[in-house]
């Protein structure tokens, strides 16, 4: 598939704003959808809505069957060693959540401690403080060096015999920089430490086999991966699901319920309680199909790289030596120019760019800014645009200068 076969897919992308043509570099926070998965949505919604496992009736058969064969697709996807290890969600944040939730009523105790980099989204932050806090554990630090790189030969020596768990981005959703998960995995097992993966962004761009990366817990969000919005995944070692306790009780992720107690299902429905996102879960299928057939558009990231760091007054970011080790996600700042400025005239210009702290606060202290301006890129995304892109911030910075 050439790049405008895949731009055909994309109906937002023949959008005209401000009387110009879209062109979209938010990727990052979400993606657009193609014709396939919104016509996934839409059969189902208007052919084959029912509730999931649960009646005998045909369009039930059929919803159960849509769903059941997404959770196939997903574990070949990311080569899961079993299918019942796919949790659905609704998405990174949702399965981060259950995660924390479940560790700390198995595993965590007072005085325990969860190591967290500085570079997470709020997302892999927050619900960790949360379970410090009510659990009475410690919440400590992994820096980043001054160019984003995550400081890992102070990993070893953070860790100790109260450590429980690592919680990493594959991709930092501000600075772009994939972290080296197979070597955090290894220090981590060598310790006894659980290491908990956020991949919403490397889910993206990169080959993801949870095998092959080590780590025991994999999150990430459908909507950045080209499916529908309110979907989402976690993966975990089936050994660990199963010692984790679920988060929510209702219908479908019980066994047997007596007005005494209740027994709870098997994983992964142990954890999939109530009624699921019956049209949306299924469109995770043709998301990785299309996914399949694109190709990442390296010389634009090399395009955008080289301009971003050579560009008087501009700070980019996330830097490294190596591209292969970043994915087409920039975030920097201007000198002299407020990023929030820069995005609205940006907009008006036809460019859709975030600005802001990205959920990423304790980084931007971390370097000393208020927010920045991220562009981030897909494989949808071409050279033309990208110069269009540069070529209007040259534009707005000379205006607000």
């Amino acid at each position: 598939m050439n790049i405008q076969q895949l731009r055909a897919q994309f109906p937002q992308l023949g959008r005209i704003v401000y009387g110009k043509p879209l062109v979209y570099l938010d990727n990052a926070a979400t993606s657009l959808r193609p014709r396939t998965v919104i016509d996934k949505w839409t059969d189902i919604s208007s052919n084959r809505t029912a509730n999931l496992h649960r009646a005998v009736h045909l369009t039930a058969v059929e919803a159960t069957e849509e769903y059941e064969h997404t959770r196939q697709d997903v574990a070949r996807f990311i080569n899961a060693p079993s299918s019942s290890e796919i949790v659905f969600t609704s998405g990174a944040t949702h399965a981060l959540n259950l995660l924390a939730f479940g560790i700390g009523e198995a595993f965590i105790n007072q005085g325990d401690e969860i190591i967290v980099s500085e570079a997470e989204h709020h997302s892999n932050l927050v619900p960790w403080q949360m379970l410090c806090k009510r659990k009475g554990a410690v919440l400590k630090r992994l820096t980043v060096d001054d160019n984003g790189h995550l400081n890992i030969h102070l990993l070893p020596s953070l860790i100790t015999p109260a450590t429980k768990v690592v919680a990493v981005a594959h991709i930092s959703n501000v600075l772009g920089l994939v972290n080296p998960i197979p070597e955090i995995a290894r220090i981590c097992k060598s310790s006894g430490v659980l290491l908990v993966v956020d991949g919403a962004q490397g889910i993206v761009h990169q080959t993801v086999d949870v095998q092959q990366l080590g780590c025991d817990f994999y999150a990430f969000s459908g909507h950045k991966m080209y499916a529908s919005p309110g979907t989402g995944v976690l993966w975990g070692r089936k050994e660990l699901l199963e010692a984790l306790p679920p988060m929510f009780g209702g219908g479908e992720m019980i066994d047997s319920v007596s007005w005494e107690s209740s027994t709870y299902a098997p994983v992964p429905r142990k954890f999939e309680a109530g009624t699921q996102n019956i049209s949306g879960t299924p469109t995770l299928s043709p998301a990785i199909d299309l996914m399949h057939e694109m190709q990442p558009a390296d010389d634009v990231e090399e395009y955008i790289y080289e301009t971003l760091t050579s560009e008087p007054g501009i700070r980019l970011y996330g830097t490294t030596d190596n591209l292969r080790q970043k994915a087409p996600v920039f975030s920097f700042t201007v000198e002299g120019a407020h990023h929030e400025d820069l995005a609205l005239i940006l907009d008006k210009m036809g460019v859709a760019l975030r600005s802001g702290q990205m959920c990423a606060e304790p980084l931007m202290d971390r370097f000393g800014v208020t927010g920045m301006l991220r562009a981030s890129f897909a494989p949808y995304n071409t050279m033309s645009e990208a110069e269009f892109f540069v070529s209007s911030l040259r534009k707005a910075i000379k205006m607000l200068k």
